[in-house]
């Protein structure tokens, strides 16, 4: 492989990073304010039904289209990323999810204009999936490319923290806004300020992201002429076996963190009987505690080998929903007991892999086909291990019984040992690749040898 690059200019790394950090937490706000209120409001408001558990799931089925239009998303801004570059798409998916968001916050109820109301609803969440889609790949992107090799799981790792402020942020404000305000002034307007907060969010991240440069790595694939004339047909020719093992890897990340962080709000109200408020502050709680543990899994990736840590986060994370849910229907009434139940699995063990993910995802695909490859893995997995996971959790509740959330937790366990085997096979793979003879492959071409060591030079143990 060549070698002949003079080193790249890593002088703004930093402003990279937090231009990243804060897009994707503006981003992942917009999107999870949606779920917050889903169960709480949305279901009162445009979905009404005689039967609570029918509005329940039409409010979670909207839901779920947010994540059914993400891969659509991430294949249109993963080409144009490809080809023209990662900066100029994420301003355009930040405006994206803005606008959307703003609107859902303006748009009539029900029982205002009737079933036009849930159809803008529906309409408004496949542009913030669209939006989404195309964001989540370009941030992590704009850090990973940046970042020296050796500390590419801690730097990528960094927009991942975007979710957890973004969760915490729309929660928290969800919150602020059900304590301070009646039952009824929160349902009748009150819920709509923090969709309307979109806006001035929106203007701060669109300003700061235009004032940083395209990364190193896609500036060489440009200047070397290397672009994939169809990214989307390259990374399904050349690397289909990288595409399935990373959806597969991706099942924990989108079944756990919609447990915990839209179906269990729901769940402790319901079942629990625990004031709204209380359970808001929880979920924040855990989110904010992400904020530290996400980069912390991030550097031990770096440090223990990537698969190994996922492989393992992925079996603790899925089989704590047991001891978790058993602790939320025996608490007796205990706040305190019910925020350790989610705040140790979720904010401490859900960031074992959703720290090292994005490092994981981007080094199994060249800079070439990155951004599409990236964006579809995550996104298209993201229909079935996060999108209809609230609906699937809710339908196997009603099946066992309220007191009995078992099947929900072996859910969660079964993706898991899914996401575990995925991980531990492309540490295989990638020990494979670094033992073959291809220091004589022309630059670009895949797997560059020196990378595949780095990363995964420590999972002959896993």
């Amino acid at each position: 492989m060549t070698t002949s690059h003079t080193a790249p200019d890593r002088s703004g790394l930093g402003r990279v990073v937090t231009a990243a950090l804060i897009g994707a937490t503006i981003e992942w706000y917009d999107f999870f304010l949606y779920g917050v209120v889903a169960g709480i409001v949305l279901n009162k408001l445009y979905f009404p039904a005689d039967d609570p558990l029918i509005s329940t799931l039409l409010a979670y089925s909207t839901f779920a289209v947010g994540f059914v239009t993400r891969p659509l998303g991430g294949v249109i801004f993963g080409h144009f990323g490809d080809r023209i570059g990662r900066k100029s798409m994420l301003v355009i998916t930040l405006m994206l999810m803005g606008v959307a968001t703003f609107l859902i916050g303006l748009v009539p109820t029900y029982a205002q204009i009737g079933v036009a109301a849930p159809v803008l609803l529906l309409l408004l969440r496949i542009v913030q999936g669209i939006g989404l889609g195309g964001e989540w790949g370009g941030a992590v992107l704009m850090a990973f490319e940046y970042a020296p090799p050796e500390k590419r799981g801690l730097y990528a790792s960094i927009p991942q923290i975007g979710l957890a402020l973004g969760l915490c942020i729309a929660s928290g404000v969800v919150a602020a806004l059900s304590y301070g305000l009646t039952d009824e002034q929160f349902l009748t307007w009150g819920w709509r300020l923090a969709f309307l907060l979109s806006a001035v969010l929106v203007a701060v991240g669109a300003y700061i992201r235009l004032n940083v440069m395209e990364t190193p790595e896609f500036a060489r694939v440009k200047e070397t002429n290397r672009e994939a004339a169809i990214p989307f047909v390259s990374m399904m020719r050349e690397f289909p076996g990288n595409v399935l093992a990373g959806m597969g890897a991706r099942a924990i990340d989108g079944v756990f963190f919609n447990i915990f962080a839209v179906f269990s709000i729901g769940y402790l109200t319901g079942t629990v009987k625990m004031p709204r408020t209380e359970a808001l502050l929880g979920v924040t709680s855990a989110a904010l505690l992400l904020c530290a543990t996400i980069p912390l899994a991030g550097w031990l990736s770096d440090r223990l080998g990537r698969t190994r840590v996922y492989a393992w986060g992925s079996l603790l994370t899925g089989f704590s929903a047991f001891p978790a849910f058993w602790v939320f229907l025996n608490s007796g009434g205990s706040t305190g007991a019910v925020w350790l139940a989610l705040i140790v699995p979720f904010g401490i063990l859900y960031a074992s892999v959703y720290g090292p993910e994005a490092a994981l995802f981007s080094e199994l695909f060249p800079a070439r086909v990155r951004y599409t490859g990236i964006s579809f893995v995550y996104q298209f997995s993201g229909i079935f291990a996060s999108g209809l996971t609230p609906i699937v959790a809710t339908a196997l509740l009603q099946y066992s019984g309220e007191n009995k959330p078992w099947l929900v937790c072996a859910y969660c366990a079964l993706a898991g040992l899914i996401s575990a085997g995925s991980a531990i096979w492309i540490g295989r793979a990638a020990r494979q690749a670094s033992n073959a003879d291809v220091t004589q492959q022309p630059d670009g071409q895949w797997p560059p040898v020196d990378v595949m060591r780095r990363t995964f030079h420590s999972t002959e143990r896993i």
